[in-house]
């Protein structure tokens, strides 16, 4: 994969992920719970006005569907249907070690899920995807890859 734009910042980074996404309507992240969850309600935040859901892991029965509430995205304690997605959100928590994620197992997961024509996209952080060498593994249609720096002020 060629880099084709580069952004800076949060807004930069959900706005790279908006442009992914593109005019597609529904969408399901699959991510670790804990980690990827709030990542994936931020990123949905984004496209709210997309049907969006997440699945834990590769857990398909468990999938939850992200509902636009006051105070942000809520996933809804019904357990919501992902298939015929457009488009499929890995999120860059599932490539941790400790996530011990299987790949052909995650790769059989889109295959149910995503449509024929469908997307799959990677949202991450320090070049997770590459570095977990997911590249010869998932096609990817498309990531999203931020670099956080920081400092901490007293």
């Amino acid at each position: 994969m060629e880099t084709v734009s580069e952004f800076k910042g949060l807004n930069g980074n959900i706005v790279a992920f908006k442009e992914a996404v593109g005019d597609v309507e529904k969408v399901t992240f699959l991510g670790t719970p804990g980690v990827c969850t709030p990542f994936a309600a931020l990123f949905s935040y984004a496209i709210r006005n997309k049907e969006s859901h997440f699945i834990s892991g590769t857990d398909i029965d468990a999938c939850h569907q992200f509902e636009f509430k006051p105070y942000g995205m809520q996933l809804n304690e019904e357990v919501s249907d992902p298939h015929d997605s457009d488009a499929v959100v890995l999120l860059g928590g599932l490539t941790m070690p400790k996530a011990n994620t299987d790949v052909d197992e995650l790769n059989e997961t889109i295959a149910e899920i995503l449509k024929e024509d469908g997307k799959i996209i990677g949202v991450g952080y320090m070049d997770m995807f590459t570095k977990a060498g997911w590249l010869d593994k998932v096609d990817f249609d498309c990531i999203v890859d931020g670099t956080l720096t920081g400092v901490t002020k007293k």
